[in-house]
């Protein structure tokens, strides 16, 4: 039996290659189990980033105006230290915190918008 190269792989079936370290540690079984185990940290994610989105909306509350919701600064910061928590996972992917950088870059310009959208239906607080 020849096998389509574009076909999609079987997703319960054993794996067809292997890593060449003799320390490497399979995380699943089978294709199936592992996309199993990513859709779960994908619910988690998703669950978490809707918490970061709360607290960027409740940030609104405190800025005074569109340049003080872009944070030029604390965006650096947020991005500085998200390379700085990815260092103790380097190992576990190729360009692991690049990846994480250009997730994170795309998250926050996205925040960013929703942001100033919000910032436009509050109101200065007068004493």
């Amino acid at each position: 039996m020849t096998l389509n190269p574009s076909q999609e792989p079987a997703v319960h079936a054993g794996p067809v290659r292997r890593f060449k370290q003799p320390d490497y540690l399979e995380v699943a079984p089978t294709l199936g189990d592992l996309r199993q185990k990513i859709d779960a940290l994908d619910e988690q994610i998703v669950a978490l980033l809707a918490q970061r989105a709360l607290c960027v909306k409740d940030a609104t509350r405190f800025k005074r105006d569109a340049f003080q919701v872009a944070a030029p600064a604390r965006q650096a910061q947020v991005f500085q230290r998200i390379r700085h928590l990815c260092e103790a996972h380097a190992a576990s992917f190729p360009g692991f915190a690049d990846v994480v950088e250009a997730s994170y870059r795309t998250l926050v310009a996205g925040f960013i918008a929703g942001e100033k959208d919000l910032f436009d239906i509050t109101e200065e607080i007068r004493s």
